[in-house]
């Protein structure tokens, strides 16, 4: 389990979280839902050690963030962030760099490492650009790529910021499917959305936050039924029930 307690951030000196308390359940998919701007992704990249200056507490399986090392921490967490460079590499090779953690300097590639990522690839339905060039991908499947590499890194943490952007509706169902399956594995899925549908039917835990501060925690139904996800939006929920199950609905 990832554990914050009274998590404060800054950005050159700026407050952007103000005492975050929030947990993530092993094996389990956690979404961070709230208004743009409200710290979701400072939230998770203080877990990633990429905010210079923050205080609170942060553990990683009962280990203080501060006692793992930057390497031992890649084979823990990997993640998928929501906006990147393109580099100038294939999609094979791009995948490959989530097997650094476990290389030695130089680095010798393993046939252990080359299956794990060619199995990546395959899980992220990229098996036909596999030598094709990111940068001549459209940006679903650059973000497919970048998937693949964090299934390549092989840890037991996914942090995912936004995963569906980019994709169209196809493409969205399937990644939400694959952090279901992945969660059905044993692995534990961090994310970012602003589907209220998507977080509905796939969150097992969901944190709802606003102007930095974590305003509610629990189960997805319970949490988008909850009146503080009304006044957080600024909008009035619904739902109603299908063959397929609960479905919501949102009016301004």
């Amino acid at each position: 389990m990832i554990s914050i307690r009274n998590l404060c951030t800054s950005y050159d000196g700026e407050a952007v979280l103000h005492g975050v308390d929030a947990d993530f359940p092993e094996g389990k998919i956690s979404v961070l839902i709230g208004p743009n701007g409200c710290g979701k992704s400072t939230t998770v990249k203080s877990v990633m050690r990429l905010v210079p200056e923050y205080t609170g507490m942060i553990s990683v399986g009962g280990v203080p963030l501060e006692d793992i090392s930057q390497k031992d921490l890649a084979k823990k967490i990997a993640y998928v962030s929501q906006s990147r460079n393109v580099p100038d590499i294939t999609v094979y090779n791009m995948v490959m760099h989530g097997r650094y953690p476990y290389l030695s300097y130089p680095r010798h590639y393993r046939k252990e490492d080359r299956d794990i990522v060619e199995a990546a690839i395959r899980m992220a339905g990229l098996e036909d650009f596999a030598n094709r060039k990111l940068e001549n991908l459209s940006g679903g499947q650059r973000q497919k790529a970048y998937m693949a590499m964090a299934l390549a890194q092989d840890t037991e943490v996914i942090i995912m910021d936004e995963p569906t952007t980019f994709l169209d509706v196809k493409n969205q169902f399937e990644m939400m499917d694959h952090a279901k399956k992945l969660s059905d594995m044993g692995k534990t899925i961090i994310m970012i959305l602003h589907d209220m549908e998507a977080v509905l039917h796939y969150a097992d835990h969901v944190i709802l936050m606003k102007d930095g501060r974590d305003v509610l925690s629990g189960g997805a139904e319970e949490v988008l039924r909850s009146k503080e996800v009304e006044e957080v939006f600024g909008i009035h929920t619904g739902f109603y029930e299908t063959e397929d199950g609960l479905h919501i609905y949102l009016r301004s």
